[in-house]
């Protein structure tokens, strides 16, 4: 009778800080609120979910801040091309195709200095070999003649073609800005897209040089 009366008595038990001083050593498991955590994990997944959509909204809309030309990313750029590229573009500036716009087809918006830079090096350094062979030619029959290879001929050929690569682009890309503030219905280019396309239309003079 007196285990049944002890049973069935209340026990009072000891508040929890209690318990819990008595048994630091002791593992405790705590139960959050089910309602508070789904809210959280809400919280937490719709900030996931707006910095994805922020991601995949800059990506499909393909617009990239262009850093300032003061810059290196800015030149770094206009040589990001491969030699597939730049070899269609020879081609494209040597062999035109009748009604096809070479800016949309080739360049896009994607013009670059690579192919220019070194069309008009490789351009100079030919026609200063081609002009002291010509030279060396023309005098090798004296008998006093004395071949001395004539340097000015590369910086004359690099002032006269880089001039004439960055001038001529820089003067058209001027009038076409003036008409446009005049004409809206015109074509407008880049200064990039047009010192790209005069870069690479001197690489016809390549061959031309050196007959």
């Amino acid at each position: 009778m007196a285990n049944t009366d002890f049973r069935l008595q209340f026990q009072e038990f000891e508040d929890d800080e209690g318990f819990i001083e008595r048994n630091q050593g002791a593992t405790t498991v705590t139960i959050d609120d089910p309602i508070k955590s789904r809210k959280q994990r809400k919280a937490i997944g719709t900030d996931f979910e707006e910095e994805d959509n922020d991601d995949k909204t800059e990506l499909l809309s393909g617009e990239k801040k262009s850093p300032p030309f003061w810059t290196f990313e800015y030149y770094q750029t206009l040589f990001d091309v491969d030699s597939h590229q730049v070899r269609n573009r020879i081609i494209g500036s040597v062999l035109p195709w009748p009604g096809k716009n070479f800016v949309e087809v080739y360049l896009r918006s994607n013009p670059d200095l690579y192919g220019p830079f070194w069309i008009c090096a490789t351009l100079v350094f030919v026609i200063a070999i081609s002009g002291n062979m010509s030279s060396f030619l023309v005098n090798y029959s004296q008998p006093k003649f004395k071949y001395v290879p004539d340097f000015r001929k590369v910086t004359m050929a690099a002032t006269a073609i880089y001039s004439y690569a960055w001038l001529v682009p820089l003067a058209l890309w001027g009038v076409l800005t003036w008409r446009n503030t005049k004409i809206t219905s015109l074509v407008s280019y880049s200064f990039m897209q047009i010192l790209c396309v005069y870069g690479y239309s001197l690489s016809i003079y390549i061959p031309s040089a050196a007959q």
